[in-house]
């Protein structure tokens, strides 16, 4: 269990959540661990799989207290909600902001913003650990590169300038990611980010990896009441979660590479795990993604201190943090979104 604000998570998988008045009651295994003013709450957000009362359910609906329920790995699964109000509300502004450039940019440059500091944050920490295997001049370029590029995307006006500047920034960082691979280099070598299908044994891990971040950050973002398709970056195209792919932007490095550059180094995965099919692309066999799960899942549990809150969290908590800010930011009640700086 974590509260944060006015969001309690509930992150223990085999509890039981019920109400006592005007308490919550938190059980596990018949035996109460919590109680908690109701009163105190907006959101309570689920990871457990063993349910939550009808009665606590009835009084989140009365109360307009959201109720989010998600599978223990992070998979949206559904929502309560009472009278429609507050959500109905966040998505109207939602669709409002979407289609006027001059106020979306701000949000969009926010979420590159995240992405470029954070890939130079990968960057300098594998200039910090392993300055004697990698090539330093290369990696300072391009980090300087990067923090020159930190420097111009709060002046951009327009989607078309701030993807611009992005697609600069992903070059150069993904032109030095393979400086980072310092085991299995042969097997795993990276000259450039290719997708559709990845045609690479790392460009098929990081896919993977940005794969299961997409789905995190949409159903973080499903769980505060935004619409995941509909964003201010990328563009509206159906089926395209486009909002969850703002988001994760800004993760990306976090959450996927370096998950990705560990468990090459670390010698994890190797090459045997991955099987090239006769259209060129490469996947991963089942034994090589069930180990990357298990890697996925056990980073979750890891903590971290929120850059903005100034709490400290399990890592898998993050996008639903950034998705109950970006909440926030949209009904007024922040001046602009935070974007997660790794620290």
């Amino acid at each position: 269990m974590k509260r944060l604000a006015n969001v309690l998570y509930i992150t223990t998988p085999d509890v039981y959540l019920s109400l006592d008045g005007e308490n919550i009651v938190i059980k596990k295994e018949e035996h109460v661990s919590t109680r908690l003013p109701l009163h105190n709450l907006e959101n309570i957000v689920c990871f457990n799989y063993q349910g939550v009362s009808p009665a606590l359910m009835g009084a989140c609906a009365e109360r307009n207290i959201g109720l989010c329920f998600l599978n223990p790995s992070g998979r949206f699964l559904a929502r309560v909600s009472g009278k429609v109000q507050g959500n109905v509300l966040l998505r109207k502004k939602q669709y409002v902001l979407s289609e006027e450039e001059t106020r979306s940019v701000p949000l969009a440059a926010s979420f590159l913003i995240g992405k470029v500091y954070n890939a130079r944050k990968v960057i300098e920490r594998a200039l910090r650990d392993h300055a004697m295997l990698v090539d330093t001049a290369a990696l300072r370029q391009a980090s300087t590169f990067l923090k020159q590029t930190l420097q111009v995307l709060p002046q951009c006006k327009t989607t078309g300038e701030l993807m611009a500047f992005e697609g600069s920034a992903a070059k150069i960082y993904f032109g030095v990611f393979g400086q980072m691979i310092l085991q299995q280099n042969e097997d795993f070598r990276f000259e450039e980010r290719n997708r559709r299908p990845p045609l690479d044994n790392m460009n098929a891990l990081l896919s993977f990896l940005y794969t299961l971040l997409t789905h995190e950050v949409a159903s973080a973002l499903e769980g505060v009441g935004l619409d995941p398709y509909v964003g201010f970056l990328h563009t509206d195209r159906p089926g395209r979660p486009s909002l969850a792919l703002d988001m994760m932007e800004e993760l990306r490095p976090v959450f996927a590479d370096r998950l990705a550059l560990s468990l090459v180094n670390r010698k994890q995965v190797n090459a045997k795990g991955f099987v090239q099919k006769e259209s060129g692309g490469i996947l991963m066999d089942d034994e090589t993604r069930k180990t990357v799960l298990t890697a996925w899942q056990e980073r979750k549990q890891e903590e971290i201190v929120h850059p903005y809150l100034k709490e400290r969290i399990p890592f898998g908590l993050i996008p639903h943090v950034q998705a109950m800010l970006l909440a926030r930011c949209l009904r007024g009640d922040l001046d602009a979104y935070p974007p997660f700086f790794w620290s």
